[in-house]
């Protein structure tokens, strides 16, 4: 009876296809998109809630991928290909071979593996990507996005997702523009539904003793300026009764309406960003540095990404250190992703929040005065 409520929805709503016009990518993707989880996205002493939030019956399903067919479905994700790197050292090529992503049994798996392998040594979106132009990585892993078939301003984005293990394995399922109408990132934006990083290694959190696995997921938020002048704000979690997120299935999911963006793993509401707590900073046509209005930088369209990787800045550099290449084969295994509609108010995606009295308001960064 798991998750009875999704199931129910998604049975008896009509779904509605969800797309995005061709974006026009002015991003340079070149840049470390993780957060230091030394700062502000640890708990800092907060105790986490573990009282789950009842969530509104007036989500509509609008989209949605159960991973029941044989083959992955094209019409809703894309395959990155690339050798890239994130931009912060990643140590994987990502392929859309059948040896890196599949489904099996309902699920989807994207695994990361130990590997030599050469590809184009650009991101997909950069102006310079060129097939010929390549390097060779030592793991192989995928990335998949939803891109230009599936891209949304506002609402509930569940994932049920069992989470790789061991030092080096960096899992994350998040959200980016589309259009990067706020500049390169982080000007528009980056949403991070969930990261973990080297689950049950040793913990580096503060005060933890020897021995004690590392357990953490986090729910970030990247804004600010294009980088270098990016900044981030987030938080991290522990599941309740010490359960580790590499041993079982759990549902990792936001609310995001104008002006809010709240998280929650298997409906527990951990933390919540506002508008007062986050900001964009960017170019206009004229070559002025200006303000983003409103809710700026998330008041776009984003699109899913799911992915495995493999090292870099963070997780090489965090509790053991470097990559353990003993533990890969790992994988990435995803159930679901629902994503649904406030029908109370579809423009803005308000009215239907799930409130849990212990969540933490992060308190973000201001603006510097231009």
């Amino acid at each position: 009876m798991y998750h009875l409520k999704c199931l129910l929805i998604a049975l008896t709503i009509p779904l509605f296809g969800c797309g995005s016009d061709s974006a026009s990518d002015t991003t340079n993707i070149s840049t470390v998109t993780a957060p230091d989880i030394s700062a502000d996205t640890t708990n800092s002493g907060i105790q986490d809630p573990i009282m789950g939030s009842l969530v509104s019956e007036q989500w509509r399903l609008i989209w949605h991928d159960e991973f029941n067919e044989a083959n992955i479905d094209l019409t809703k994700w894309s395959f990155e290909v690339n050798c890239f790197g994130g931009g912060n050292n990643e140590q994987q090529c990502y392929t859309n071979r059948e040896d890196n992503a599949f489904i099996e049994q309902g699920i989807l798996k994207i695994v990361a593996l130990k590997e030599n392998f050469t590809g184009p040594a650009a991101q997909d979106d950069d102006a310079n990507y060129n097939p010929s132009n390549t390097r060779i990585l030592p793991y192989t892993s995928a990335r998949l996005r939803s891109k230009n078939k599936g891209d949304w301003t506002f609402g509930r984005f569940e994932i049920r997702a069992k989470l790789p293990q061991g030092q080096g394995t960096w899992p994350a399922i998040w959200m980016l523009p589309t259009d990067w109408a706020y500049g390169g990132w982080a000007g528009s934006g980056e949403i991070d539904i969930m990261e973990a990083v080297n689950l049950k290694a040793q913990s580096d959190e503060k005060g933890v003793s020897s021995g004690q696995e590392e357990s953490r997921v986090h729910g970030t938020l990247h804004y600010g300026r294009a980088w270098p002048d990016n900044v981030y704000s987030g938080k991290g979690f522990h599941l309740p009764r010490g359960v580790n997120p590499a041993d079982d299935f759990h549902e990792y999911a936001i609310e995001w309406q104008e002006g809010e963006i709240r998280w929650f793993v298997d409906d527990i509401h951990f933390a919540t960003q506002r508008e007062t707590g986050w900001y964009s900073q960017y170019m206009n046509d004229d070559g002025l540095l200006i303000n983003g209005t409103g809710s700026a930088p998330f008041d776009q369209k984003f699109h899913l990404l799911l992915n495995f990787a493999v090292g870099g800045n963070w997780s090489a550099n965090v509790n053991d250190k470097g990559i353990d290449e003993g533990v890969f084969p790992q994988s990435l295994e995803i159930d679901y992703v629902r994503v649904y509609e406030c029908t109370i108010s579809p423009q803005t995606g308000a009215g239907c929040e799930a409130m849990g009295d212990e969540a933490v308001l992060v308190e973000g960064k201001q603006a510097p005065t231009l």
